[in-house]
């Protein structure tokens, strides 16, 4: 049944297999326990998909994976923030997970930081929310889709991840909190190479969403979607891989993960749910890491 659910998804979607992709090495430097490089790459659209990529400095990686940015209607925000540069440090698993030993891919996602159309870099832009609109917008007026381009997106990052590092595929991962998260899940159930994947203040049925009136992001913005799948769905399509949950209970985007969660069939999933809000804090953040560092670990 899951492999169906994944077939005609990705049939919904349009989405291609994940292709090797050609990549270009770009500044380069050394800090506390790992090394920093700039990382660009084309997207399906011949778009330039600007990264970061970690590794341990002076051993060999035991693994990796690609974290994927938060939004919190930062447009100006996005690998900066997983390399701790800008932000909230409790978004900076780039240098947290290099100094543990796991290689690093954190691209920018569409229309966040360098791949905003106005500006660049870590400023903000009075146009940056209609820059994020009209990715979506435009799109639907093509009879394409956000959510088809971010995880192609999604799919050439983890294939960059695997090529620039050399790690063993059976090693790879995905990981993101809030809108990363979402990127997160989808991304695992679609891609059989994503071989665990952490999903934070993501998960959440539509019907729940639906009742409290939260948003919905651009990037789920599918017609039909909701008839076909709910998030329980896309989360059992992951399995039987190592998936982590963690979720808020005041969190309005993550209100009844357990309750998700407990939808779903088997043992793969280990969930962390606090009575605290959408916001990472300590205990979450080191949770996610030392959860991504086991995943990787001769244990």
């Amino acid at each position: 049944m899951m492999t169906d659910l994944i077939e005609t998804l990705r049939e919904r979607l349009g989405l291609a297999d994940p292709v090797p992709v050609a990549f270009e090495r770009g500044d380069a430097g050394e800090a506390d326990g790992y090394v920093r490089e700039r990382i660009e790459y084309r997207g399906l659209e011949g778009d330039l998909i600007p990264a970061f990529l970690f590794t341990p400095r002076a051993r060999d990686p035991l693994g990796g994976v690609v974290v994927f940015h938060q939004h919190n209607g930062e447009f100006h925000f996005g690998k900066s923030e997983v390399a701790g540069d800008v932000g909230d440090p409790f978004q900076a698993f780039g240098p947290a997970l290099a100094r543990r030993g796991l290689s690093v891919l954190a691209p920018d996602s569409i229309t966040f930081e360098d791949r905003r159309g106005a500006v660049q870099g870590v400023e903000p832009d009075y146009y940056d929310w209609l820059q994020h609109y009209n990715a979506m917008s435009y799109r639907l007026l093509d009879g394409d889709l956000l959510m088809r381009k971010c995880l192609d997106d999604a799919q050439r990052a983890l294939s960059v991840l695997l090529q620039a590092t050399g790690i063993d595929e059976r090693r790879a991962g995905v990981a993101g909190h809030s809108y990363g998260g979402y990127t997160t899940l989808y991304h695992a159930a679609l891609d059989a190479r994503c071989r665990f994947a952490c999903v934070s203040g993501a998960v959440c049925s539509f019907e729940t969403r639906r009742r409290e009136r939260t948003g919905i992001t651009l990037f789920e913005t599918v017609p039909g979607l909701a008839r076909r799948i709910d998030t329980h769905d896309v989360l059992s399509a992951i399995g039987p891989r190592p998936t982590m949950v963690v979720s808020g209970a005041q969190d309005k985007y993550s209100r009844d993960a357990d309750q998700v969660v407990a939808k779903v069939a088997g043992d793969f999933i280990t969930e962390l749910r606090v009575d605290r809000g959408h916001a990472l804090d300590q205990e979450r953040f080191d949770a996610i890491v030392e959860w991504l560092v086991d995943r990787v670990s001769d244990r």
